[in-house]
């Protein structure tokens, strides 16, 4: 077989979607609380921009679709400043920001939440040593 030929070449993520049980509940959750843009709804699906990724809000279609997600992982400049204003938001974090891993070059930072829908996701950082 020539690879050459029947190659092929992922560039990005386009689309990730994201389960929901309440559409205009997770709408107000990822407008209102992570201030994503809400580009436009149709029928049972919302859907968001983040940093050129498209994610979407939808009902489950059918029941094998109907399971949890894969965590998706927020970049954000600072993990700790992100934390304060998302709990000041009244958005539940599984426990506050934690430190990873030291990096030669930066500190690898997370802390994990849950969205409207019991989703798990996560903010994380990778930060200079000693800026956090």
């Amino acid at each position: 077989m020539n690879h050459q030929t029947n190659s092929i070449q992922l560039l990005q993520i386009s689309q990730i979607a994201i389960n929901a049980k309440d559409l205009n509940r997770a709408i107000e959750f990822y407008r209102d609380k992570l201030g994503l843009k809400h580009l436009f709804s149709a029928g049972t699906m919302a859907f968001f921009d983040c940093g050129g990724v498209r994610l979407m809000l939808a009902k489950p279609e059918k029941p094998e679709f109907d399971h949890p997600g894969s965590i998706i992982y927020f970049k954000v400049k600072r993990t700790s400043e992100a934390y304060e204003a998302m709990a000041a938001r009244d958005i539940q974090f599984e426990a506050k920001p934690a430190l990873i891993a030291r990096m030669p070059t930066h500190n690898l930072w997370m802390a994990f939440f849950r969205d409207s829908e019991n989703n798990i996701l996560a903010i994380t950082s990778e930060e200079a040593p000693g800026e956090n």
